[in-house]
Order: structure tokens, then sequence, then C-alpha cells
């Protein structure tokens, strides 16, 4: 669910737009903890509500990422990498999400649909076992776009995004994998997706950065310990992420993501932008061993076609496959 939008600004103008909100965001706007180290301001680079949100509109992804903004990624911090047990996005091969809701992607508000399948699929990215998971997006009953996303866990519990093949149709029709990632290849980094402590308020971090595609998203924790209730049930002990793309600020606005423990993501809520998706957990199910061999072989086929068709980016990976 990461977004990847494009721009057609100028590098250089943004480049030095952004480096003089960093200035700001590490500079007079931080302060000194009594050891020394240097911190960044709560949600620095455009939380909710933040001034500094409308500083980060113009950012340039050729521009280094701060520290504060970034976990440190070693391939060692993964002993058991695609055990991924964080309460707050369990992924156990064979569990399927759906997730319903609406968008407007120009056409007014239609009914959207994504449906998440964890396959018992592994792929190594960036020197790291991750977990594949096989991500369908569809509108108005007709499919928009089928993803591989790629999720490990480190030894702290945090689960990390390090890449996603993405394929895109209109009108049923495939016209490509633009927005193809891989964690480790030029220009691309990974970044946590779900931390096993969230903490309110507490510093933004990176969920992705790839320069090709103008792909960069950042998240901070909201809120935590919340009550949830959706059609499907009610939730204790739920965290919120507000989660944007400062190089599509405003047009894409941002997301709160609301994930309860021992079930995932149940639901996603706009705060501004054009498309304002909503999303809500309409059901949860764990695949027979008959239906989980289906998914494996189609994920194996999308697997397949990346290498085909974004082979740039992709070639450099070992082919998806049972461990």
């Amino acid at each position: 669910m990461a977004r990847a939008g494009g721009s057609g600004r100028d590098k250089s103008v943004v480049a030095t737009a952004l480096a003089g909100a960093l200035l700001v965001a590490l500079g007079g706007g931080c302060g000194a903890d009594p050891g020394g180290e240097q911190r960044a301001p709560i949600g620095a680079l455009g939380p909710v509500g933040s001034e500094q949100a409308v500083a980060a509109t113009d950012v340039a992804t050729t521009v280094p990422i701060p520290d504060f903004l970034q976990h440190v990624f070693d391939p060692a911090d993964f002993s058991d990498p695609t055990t991924i047990d964080n309460p707050y996005y369990p992924l156990p091969p064979g569990r399927q999400f759906v997730l319903a809701g609406e968008a407007n992607r120009g056409e007014g508000e239609l009914r959207h649909r994504l449906v998440i399948t964890v396959t018992d699929l592994t792929k190594v990215i960036d020197g790291v076992r991750t977990v594949v998971v096989w991500e369908r997006d569809i509108n108005q009953g007709t499919q928009v776009e089928t993803e591989l996303a790629f999720f490990a866990q480190d030894d702290d519990g945090n689960v990390w995004n390090l890449g996603e093949y993405p394929e895109e149709y209109e009108e049923r029709t495939f016209v490509g994998a633009p927005s193809t990632w891989i964690a480790g290849g030029p220009g691309s980094v990974g970044g946590v997706h779900v931390s096993l402590h969230p903490e309110a308020g507490s510093p933004a971090y990176l969920e992705g950065k790839v320069d090709d595609i103008e792909f960069f998203d950042l998240a901070q924790v909201q809120k935590t310990d919340q009550h949830v209730c959706i059609p499907l049930s009610c939730y204790d002990g739920v965290v919120v992420v507000d989660e944007w793309d400062p190089l599509a600020q405003p047009h894409d606005g941002h997301q709160l993501k609301h994930y309860a423990p021992g079930v995932g993501l149940v639901t996603v809520t706009p705060l501004g932008g054009d498309e304002q998706e909503t999303l809500e957990l309409e059901s949860t199910s764990q695949l027979s061993a008959v239906e989980l061999a289906d998914v494996r072989t189609a994920a194996l086929k999308l697997d397949e076609r990346a290498y085909q068709f974004a082979s740039a980016v992709y070639g450099a990976t070992a082919p998806a496959g049972q461990d």
C-alpha cells in the first residue's frame, strides 16, 4: 500500500527547498540531550497539522535522508526474518485479509477492495530473506494492480518493507510495472513498516525511499491504546499511524492507518489529498492447503514476469521460492 508519485519539478530547485527544510529540522529546531545526541523535533518533515508539512512539499529524492528518519538496516539483525509475528502486523503463511471501501481516482468515489494474501514463498533482498505477500487492488470489480511485496522482521520485532513489484492495469490491459523497487539497489532504501513498540508522538520515520520513481513514504505514530469499531468487529489497543508522501503534498494528503493487536491493519482513513481512500477490514481468514497452493502458483508467475517487465531493478534478485 505504499504510494509512488511522479513529478516534473526541477530537481535543483526542489533540492534547495528540501535542504532548507532539513536545516530547520536538524539545526535551530532541534535540541540536544545530555549525552550530546542531536535530535529532530517530533514530527519533522510533516506530520498532521504541522507547519513543517508545508515546508516539505517540495522534496527532491536526491537529497540524502537525515539519520533521524531512519532505522539502522543491518542484515545481521535479521536472524529469523520470515517469522513475522509482530502483533500489529502478523504475516503467517496462508493468512488473507480483505479490506473494502471507496477511493476517488478521478471519477468520483468508487468501490475499492484490497486483497492481501501471505504466501509461503520467500525471496532474498539486500541480504535478508523476506516473506512474499501478494496484493490485489480492485476498483469497481476490476483489477487495477497486482503486486508482490517483500517483508521481513528484525530481531527487535520491527517489520520492514524491502521492495515491491506492482503491475498496473488499465481497462483490464497490462500497462507496465514502473513503480518496481528493491531495497539495496541504486537510490533504493527500505524502511520500517510497523514497529513492535509504537510510541505516540515519537519522531517521524522512513518507510521507504526510491530515487528513480520518486517514492518517499514517511510515518509517525499518532495514538496508541485506542478503541476502534468497524462492522466486522471492535478492537482494543489499536495503534494509529499517520503516513504521508512529502513528494506528493498536498496532492496525496495523509493516511491514518489503524493497526489492531493480533489482527493487523483494520482501517485506513484519509486526511486531505485528492484520492480520499477509505478502507475497513472486511474479512480475515486462513487459507486451506489447496488455496495456498493456488496463491503460490499465482505469485510465482508474477515473480517470473518481473524479470521480464522490470529486469533493470528486479534482475539482481534470485527467484522467489519455498524454503
